[in-house]
């Protein structure tokens, strides 16, 4: 069993950045993680996807703002988030393999 906890969301004006952390309760170093989001009134929304190796994949709306990483020695994955617009409003939330998933954490971009 694998707990997963998110940190770093909060209120940003639009064009900032902010940075999440997803930290797990047991390693992940073989496993896929991923980010996904959860916009006020709709479904879920998968952003991106590290996996073992460090290959990495986005979501066309994140491309070119957003970078996801891992820290295998901290058993934390990371969300860089650049530029961001009143959209990317959402609850952020981390999975490992889509099988573990953390309670997520809110980003508000407003100004």
């Amino acid at each position: 069993q694998v707990q997963l906890e998110e940190s770093g969301g909060g209120l940003v004006q639009p064009g900032g950045s902010l940075r999440l952390s997803c930290v797990a309760s047991g390693s992940i170093s073989g496993s896929a993680m991923a980010w996904y989001r959860r916009a006020p009134g709709k479904e879920r929304e998968w952003v991106a996807t590290i996996r073992f190796g460090g290959i990495t994949k986005y979501a066309d709306s994140v491309k070119g703002r957003f970078t996801i990483s891992r820290d295998n020695a901290k058993n934390t994955l990371y969300l860089h988030m650049n530029s961001l617009k009143p959209e990317d409003t959402a609850v952020y939330i981390c999975s490992a393999d889509s099988y573990y998933w953390g309670q997520g954490t809110q980003v508000t971009v407003s100004s």
